[in-house]
């Protein structure tokens, strides 16, 4: 089912004789839905309202994710938190959607500086699994009170409601960018060197490293945004603060950077490889331990450090690998032999969350089983 308007959806779902998948771009397979019938949002598309001297953006859920950026960036403005592009890492093909971004609340590299996707977004339109359309947020900044839908339905992959519009505050794109490369860390020294950077007055808008960098070498990668004069005297400054730390250069040609990014975005060190891809949460100065406990080195880590990609062999059992370390394990890709993709939640947080999928899809009919 492919409604063209939001009160063609609403029936559709009103009606629904059983469980329903829903589908925005098909770019992001993550989880399992059990035997339903497919109900896509591709019809929902366009942006409906743009005021960028407001710095607002307003889309309805299918709007493909690259139209809402090429919209913001012919005003030099670009939506904050970066959002990855998973189908090189999957394999898949289609046209991510800006409503799967909120769906899966899918955040890239400058969310260090600029916060998760949920905290840009403003105001959604969705229905629930009941067929009724219910509207929260706006177009501004605001406090809430009672359920605030706007957050909840940030990474509810669909269990929730079926998004139909959503609203951002954007942020104007940076006038240059460079990039501090730093050789020869290993992961613990990698993350104590951005974690003084992040701790800097530098403004580090994007802290990663990697065993196995773009150029087949380690490589711990620094980023500063802004003005032309204030990227380069930052850049100089953070030299200075970790010239102590290793092999060191600036990387300033803005091609180069942006690839740099866009590598590190998307986990492309993991594209086309075999293995089962996992995205751990942890804190940073876990990494080296998750390094230790996985018998390699060869991760890519992201956030300074708390955001961690690792590829293991077809059907290995991950969490019980690294059992002891607090922290989120989700299976991106691969079959994982059977274990859930997301990561079980603990009795009080599952109870609440069962709470709020019994309130918003009491029949169950919105991507059962996604998240078991």
């Amino acid at each position: 089912m492919t409604p063209k308007d939001e009160t063609e959806l609403a029936d559709a779902v009103a009606q629904a004789k059983g469980p329903l998948r829903i589908r925005g771009g098909g770019t992001r397979p993550v989880g399992r839905v059990a035997a339903a019938d497919t109900l896509s949002v591709a019809g929902l598309a366009g942006v409906t309202l743009y005021e960028p001297g407001a710095l607002t953006i307003v889309a309805r859920a299918g709007t493909p994710l690259a139209d809402v950026e090429d919209i913001l960036s012919a005003e030099g403005q670009r939506l904050p938190f970066e959002p990855m592009d998973h189908r090189r890492l999957l394999g898949t093909e289609g046209t991510p959607t800006i409503g799967g971004v909120v769906a899966a609340n899918v955040s890239g590299p400058r969310r260090v500086q600029a916060g998760a996707c949920r905290d840009s977004l403003i105001g959604v339109r969705f229905v629930d699994g009941g067929g009724t359309v219910i509207t929260n947020g706006g177009r501004v900044m605001k406090n809430v009170t009672g359920y605030d839908l706007v957050k909840l339905m940030a990474g509810s992959w669909g269990t929730l409601g079926v998004l139909t519009e959503v609203s951002f505050k954007v942020l104007p794109a940076a006038e240059a960018v460079a990039t501090v490369l730093i050789g020869g860390l290993d992961a613990g020294q990698a993350v104590a060197v951005m974690t003084r950077a992040l701790r800097s007055p530098f403004e580090v808008s994007g802290a990663a490293y990697a065993a196995t960098g773009p150029d087949g070498s380690r490589v711990a990668m620094l980023r500063i945004e802004g003005f032309a004069e204030s990227v380069r005297y930052r850049a100089e400054k953070l030299v200075a603060l970790l010239g102590d730390a290793g092999e060191i250069r600036i990387e300033s040609n803005p091609d180069r950077v942006r690839r740099i990014w866009t590598w590190v975005r998307d986990a492309e060190r993991f594209a086309g490889t075999p293995g089962d891809v996992w995205r751990l949460s942890v804190k940073p100065t876990d990494a080296a331990r998750v390094a230790d406990r996985l018998g390699a080195e060869d991760l890519l880590l992201d956030w300074g450090g708390s955001l961690i990609w690792a590829e293991v062999p077809p059907g290995t059992d991950l969490r019980g690998r690294l059992a002891g370390i607090a922290g989120h394990a989700t299976r991106v890709r691969g079959a994982g032999g059977g274990l859930p993709a997301f990561h079980p939640e603990p009795a009080p947080l599952a109870a609440l969350a069962a709470g709020l999928r019994a309130k918003f899809d009491p029949r169950g009919i919105l991507n059962p089983g996604i998240m078991g």
